[in-house]
């Protein structure tokens, strides 16, 4: 398999689904036994962004490291869908470790903006699987072994971004859903190692979205690691394209490759 070729995560076991849920592998060809990435990108639950897709998985390429790019399920798909596609995507990339030349044991994800908000989910949620399927990728853990979170949308409360909020639960959403969902409250001792960066001028989603999952990290004694600049508009991915270049945030990938380092990455 080219590592180009999209992998339909579904297949016939979803055919109602609005569009095809794809998962893109960007695999180092060369060598074995490569930590790999999830890459979920943003866009509201209503799009996934292309700059936060394929840029990103060349950007862990360019550090020795294999990537998923996950084209995952957004409106009108309602939760739990996106969280299934996440879920199926980190099985399905265990299960065919040896094909891809990675080690199972060394997994992450990476999300951006509504991204964040499902990768959180992966990390807080895995077991919690509602599917009726009983195939080989379902004995498989769903379990990042670590969580890269970038300008995440995290809570549905004051600071809440009320577009993600509507594509993934609807219009009314209940309490017991919201708080359920709301991933500052969904972190538990068991949640893997993350690494968040924000910038305090984000007003489509505010910081305070990333200090309130610190906060909860603290809280479970999670080790983690929180970036914050105080320039910079929501949404600007690598930092390295056209407007979005600033030497400034652009040095948490600097800062975040570090980190993976210090984990094992």
């Amino acid at each position: 398999m080219s590592k180009y070729d999209k992998i339909d995560l579904w297949g016939d076991l979803y055919p109602n689904l609005p569009k095809r849920v794809t998962l893109t592998p960007f695999a180092l060809e060369s060598g074995e036994d490569f930590a790999a990435v999830l890459v979920l990108p943003g866009g509201g639950y209503g799009f996934c962004s292309e700059q936060e897709g394929d840029p990103v998985a060349a950007w862990f390429n360019s550090m020795g490291m294999s990537a998923f790019v996950l084209d995952y399920s957004v409106e009108p798909c309602r939760y739990p869908q996106p969280l299934n596609d996440a879920r199926r995507a980190m099985q399905y990339i265990r299960t065919h470790a040896k094909k891809f030349n990675i080690d199972p044991n060394r997994v992450g994800v990476i999300g951006f903006s509504a991204g964040g908000h499902l990768a959180a989910s992966l990390c807080n949620l895995h077991d919690e699987a509602n599917i009726e399927l009983s195939d080989e990728l379902e004995a498989v853990s769903a379990r990042p072994d670590l969580c890269i979170l970038s300008y995440p949308v995290i809570s549905w409360g004051e600071f809440v971004h009320e577009g993600s909020r509507g594509n993934l639960l609807g219009e009314n959403p209940g309490e017991a859903l919201l708080d359920h969902t709301s991933m500052e409250n969904a972190v538990k001792p068991s949640t893997p190692p993350t690494f968040l960066w924000h910038t305090a001028e984000d007003e489509p989603v505010p910081v305070e979205n990333s200090y309130l999952y610190a906060m909860a990290l603290q809280k479970n004694k999670v080790p983690h690691e929180l970036h914050v600049y105080p320039d910079g508009e929501h949404g600007v991915g690598l930092g390295m394209i056209d407007y979005r270049r600033d030497a400034h945030y652009s040095q948490w990938r600097h800062s975040c490759e570090k980190w993976l380092l210090k984990n094992g990455f």
